[in-house]
């Protein structure tokens, strides 16, 4: 907000220039030439300009603000649509108005949804009724007050993403006339999962373990963030205990890159012999042998 001696400074020398706009703002810095030529059409009406600035009325009634504020309640609590069917205000404005009017209608959250804290007890009711559902997993988080996403998110925390999220199904049409066998499967399944989950940690031990003895690398490393040649050396070290799928899943390493530093390894093992090979013939005769005579030999 700028005082009248600002003002009025501005409109005479605004004047005094020619009514230039850009000389007169370049000069004085400020204001914007819309600003100034509200300024100079307020002293050419009235001589002077007003001492102070008055507040501008408000753009919306009472009963505007009262009538979107209703709307809002009445259709669901949106104010998406209650801005798009009546046109105004802002969402800023809106919600303005209704914590003005009715602060009690909104919530406030702070942050990410999953900021809010859930009881344990509550996520793992809630993923044994996900496993063993006869409705949807969207009627189960609606239930719990969470979206779908969530509920699968803990069912991923408490049991692991390998986990099934569905352990038996009814079919009305086909009910199973035997129910040991069902629990003798659903059993049989939650066992093969915790098998997977078992070899699935003692790979990633036995993987830590070589990077250690091979590597040189620290216990805590982890050898995803290893280069594509040291994890060629580990996929070897391991594959006659692991299958190739399991070691370059688990490493994330693509299998091309795998079988190219294989190459290049074999390749560097075959100079080394080379290498060691010439090294002995050459000291065995002397070390006055010829290097045709060497290649011969190693030929």
């Amino acid at each position: 907000m700028y005082s009248y001696e600002d003002r009025i400074k501005a409109v005479r020398l605004y004047l005094k220039l020619g009514k230039r706009l850009g000389v007169t703002i370049r000069q004085l810095g400020y204001p914007t030439k819309n600003t100034l030529i509200g300024w100079y059409r307020e002293f050419i009406a009235k001589q002077s300009l007003r001492a102070g600035y008055n507040r501008s009325r408000d753009r919306f009634t009472v009963e505007q603000k009262q009538h979107a504020v209703q709307h809002y309640l009445d259709h669901g609590h949106c104010i998406a649509f209650t801005l798009r069917v009546l046109g105004y205000p802002s969402r800023d404005t809106f919600s303005k108005w209704l914590d003005e009017l009715h602060p009690e209608v909104r919530i406030r959250m702070v942050g990410r949804a999953p900021n809010m804290q859930h009881p344990m007890e509550t996520k793992k009711a809630a993923v044994l009724e996900l496993c063993i559902r006869d409705t949807s997993a969207e009627e189960i988080a609606k239930k719990v007050k969470v979206c779908r996403p969530t509920l699968y998110n803990w069912k991923n925390e408490l049991l692991g993403p390998e986990a099934p999220a569905l352990i038996k199904r009814h079919h009305e049409s086909t009910p199973d006339p035997n129910p040991r066998s069902q629990s003798v499967t659903e059993l049989q399944q939650q066992v093969n999962v915790l098998e997977g989950n078992i070899r699935r940690l003692q790979l990633e031990h036995d993987l830590l373990k070589k990077a250690n003895e091979l590597l040189k690398k620290d216990l805590g490393v982890a050898p995803q963030l290893l280069g594509n040649r040291d994890k060629t050396m580990l996929v070897d070290a391991l594959k006659h205990i692991y299958s190739l799928t399991e070691l370059l899943a688990e490493l994330k390493l693509a299998r091309s890159s795998y079988f190219y530093h294989c190459s290049r390894l074999r390749m560097s093992d075959k100079y080394a012999a080379a290498r060691v090979a010439m090294v002995d013939i050459f000291h065995s005769n002397y070390r006055c042998y010829g290097y045709r005579r060497i290649r011969s030999a190693l030929l």
